[in-house]
């Protein structure tokens, strides 16, 4: 009975983990309706969505059958994961104008899926049991979760050297932190210590980045304030050179003429 009911509740709050994490994979769309209007990815990272990309794949490895049964749910959004990810690579190479970046994304890319092809191949080819299969994929889905987790950390300098959050996007933060405490609420009905750990370490950078975030809001609006006001001011003084020329041009031609 209590049996019973603890694989219901683990199955409510799978569920609902997987509502979340899809909310965080979507969380960048924001973001790149940004880098679509404005056509290029500006001081954008890639490395949020590589480590993403990644870790959703190592995670579908981890939630086959013949890996880890009885995980459909891991599967499920992982796989949606995946998706969303290839989705956003493809839109940052597109508007990524440094030729040199854009090469390094693509070769990040190339070593990503070659490592997860061979992983997938010797796990199902030299060892025969799933607990065996979990263990070694679970090991490595720790490593890749913490680094999708930390991903955003890279930002984090950027933030605090620049005192704005302009280039740290909140949802991705916000959105990083339910999932973590999520999944790591799910980890422990009954305890998963390869889903456990990795999410309770997430939440902890998560919930850094959001008092980050709070840190410095306040002084990313006025920073933002002060370039418009800035490109206003140097709009209009050009409008006035602009037109001073024009009211000089015609006095010099009625001047001239006879």
């Amino acid at each position: 009975m209590v049996s019973h009911l603890v694989n219901s509740i683990r199955n409510v709050v799978g569920i609902t983990g997987n509502v979340i994490a899809l909310f965080l994979f979507l969380s960048p769309v924001p973001t790149f309706i940004r880098i679509w209007k404005k056509g290029s990815v500006e001081q954008f990272s890639p490395v949020p969505y590589l480590a993403t990309l990644i870790n959703c794949i190592v995670w579908v490895i981890y939630g086959l059958p013949m890996v880890h049964p009885n995980s459909i749910l891991v599967i499920t959004i992982n796989a949606a994961g995946t998706a969303i990810e290839v989705v956003f690579l493809t839109l940052f190479l597109i508007f990524c104008h440094d030729k040199k970046k854009r090469l390094k994304v693509l070769l990040i890319i190339m070593v990503e899926l070659i490592f997860m092809a061979a992983l997938a191949t010797l796990i199902l080819t030299v060892l025969h049991t799933t607990q065996r299969r979990s263990i070694i994929v679970g090991i490595i889905a720790i490593l890749f979760n913490v680094m999708m987790y930390a991903a955003p950390l890279s930002v984090m300098k950027l933030v605090i050297t620049t005192k704005s959050v302009e280039y740290m996007p909140f949802f991705l933060s916000l959105a990083s932190f339910a999932n973590g405490v999520a999944w790591t609420t799910y980890a422990f009905l009954p305890f998963d210590p390869f889903i456990a750990v990795p999410n309770g370490v997430g939440t902890i950078f998560s919930l850094a980045q959001l008092l980050l975030y709070a840190t410095y809001y306040k002084s990313t609006k006025r920073i933002i304030a002060a370039r418009k006001e800035a490109k206003m001011e140097m709009h209009l003084s050009l409008s006035d050179v602009a037109v001073a020329n024009g009211d000089v041009d015609p006095k010099k031609t009625a001047g001239a003429t006879p």
